[in-house]
C-alpha cells in the first residue's frame, strides 16, 4: 500500500513505525525532519493529510508527542478521517466503523510492541459498508461543506 507518513520529530518510535511498515511491504513517503531536527506538527499533518485527500496515497500515518495535535490538524483537511489510536482495538474500530484513513499515534505513549500491534490491526481491518456507518460518514462529509 502507498502511504504518507510524517512526524514533527524523528524519534525512535518513528523509526520503529517506519521499519514495521517496510517489513509489511508498504511504500512509504516520509514527511518530516531527520533525526535532531523538528518541524511544526500542523505543517507535517497538513502535508500527509493533503496527500491522502487528493488520493496520491491510500492512507496516512502521523505522529507527534501526544498524537492529539496531528489528529486535530489532519481532520481539518476535507476528506480526511484521522483517528488517534492508543491500542490495536481502537485502530480496528477506527477502520471498521469510521473508515479512518489517517492513523495518528502518540510518540510519548506508544511502545514499539504496541505500535506493531496497532499497525497490524489497522492494516488487517477494512471498512465494511453498512447503513448505519455509511450514514455517519455521510454526516461527517456534510459537516465538511
Amino acid at each position: 500500500m502507498k502511504l504518507a507518513v510524517g512526524a514533527d520529530e524523528k524519534l525512535d518510535i518513528v523509526n520503529t513505525v517506519l521499519a514495521v511498515l517496510a517489513e509489511m511491504g508498504h511504500a512509504v513517503q516520509w514527511f518530516g525532519p531527520e533525526v535532531g531536527d523538528t518541524q511544526p506538527w500542523p505543517a507535517v499533518a497538513a502535508q500527509v493529510a493533503s496527500k491522502v485527500a487528493r488520493g496520491e496515497v491510500e492512507q496516512g500515518i502521523l505522529l507527534c508527542w501526544t498524537g492529539t495535535g496531528v489528529s486535530i490538524a489532519a481532520n481539518k483537511i476535507r476528506g480526511v478521517r484521522a483517528a488517534l489510536c492508543v491500542d490495536a482495538e481502537t485502530a480496528r474500530g477506527a477502520r471498521l466503523w469510521n473508515d479512518a484513513n489517517v492513523l495518528c499515534l502518540s510518540m510519548r505513549l506508544t511502545s514499539p510492541a504496541v505500535a506493531k500491534e496497532i499497525l497490524l490491526k489497522w492494516f488487517e481491518t477494512s471498512y465494511v459498508p453498512n447503513e448505519t456507518d455509511d450514514a455517519c460518514i455521510a454526516a461527517i462529509r456534510q459537516l465538511e461543506t
